[in-house]
């Protein structure tokens, strides 16, 4: 029985800290950090009563932070997942600070702005604020960047070798993420979902809200790499071609989700 699954991602889940390179560890505590910030911001919810178009004033730091933490642990994973060597580059730890400086400004100044009681996204009420956000922007494509940064990096480290549908697969959903993601942020900068609670947990709406398709294009950069994996373990030679096939089904579903909720 093949175990290339298995093997593939019980080597790096064992968590051998010694192994990783220095950048690796950075990200990786910088992601716990973002946890411990999640929680504490939660904590704080609980006797906060304030709202902000009729959601709570914490909501929007905790998504950020927890999106944040999932973000930068997945950069690791897929990073040692597809090509450890990577990890040792001078890109790579330029990568690491791009992610880094990028984040931490977002979650920053939203995380203030909650404590205000005013709004980070969409906020041009007075010259320093629409400055911001512009730069919100400008820190959030540098951040998805940084996946379409990292995608070309493994592609160099392994374009002499024939690609796994594991590695093809890193490749391509980092990719992704880079464009789809933003893309999608764009049409989000420019158009604000509608107020409210919305659906549960995420708080989207089904009407005139791009969220769900900005979600898609940001984790592609788990879920393509998690369809390789599956297609390298269980396609068998036609791993290649299914994964091409899951890849073109999820543009295919980003699209739709855009289109739908540009044209409501």
């Amino acid at each position: 029985m093949d175990n290339t699954l298995f093997i593939s991602t019980s080597s790096w889940l064992r968590f051998d800290w010694s192994t990783l390179s220095f950048a690796s560890k950075i990200l990786i505590a910088y992601g716990a950090l973002m946890w411990l910030a999640c929680g504490v911001t939660y904590v704080l919810s609980l006797t906060d009563a304030r709202t902000l178009r009729d959601v709570g004033v914490w909501i929007k730091p905790m998504k950020f932070m927890a999106a944040t933490a999932l973000f930068v642990w997945t950069t690791v994973w897929v990073s040692h997942l597809a090509s450890s060597s990577v990890t040792n580059s001078t890109a790579y730890i330029w990568i690491c600070v791009l992610i880094v400086s990028t984040s931490f400004f977002e979650v920053a100044y939203i995380t203030y702005q909650g404590s205000q009681g005013a709004a980070s996204h969409y906020n041009t009420s007075d010259p320093i604020h629409a400055m911001l956000f512009g730069l919100m922007a400008v820190a959030a494509v540098g951040l998805t960047a940084s996946q379409g940064w990292l995608a070309l990096e493994i592609w160099k480290e392994n374009q002499a070798n024939q690609l796994s549908a594991i590695t093809l697969g890193v490749v391509i959903g980092l990719t992704l993420t880079f464009l789809l993601s933003t893309v999608s942020g764009f049409l989000l900068g420019g158009n604000q979902p509608p107020a409210g609670q919305g659906l549960p947990i995420v708080g989207w709406h089904l009407y005139k809200d791009i969220r769900p398709s900005h979600f898609l294009g940001v984790h592609a950069q788990q879920l393509i790499p998690l369809w390789g994996l599956f297609a390298e373990r269980f396609l068998g030679s036609y791993s290649i071609h299914g994964l091409g096939i899951g890849s073109a089904l999820y543009v295919a579903a980003w699209a739709v989700l855009t289109w739908t909720s540009v044209g409501s």
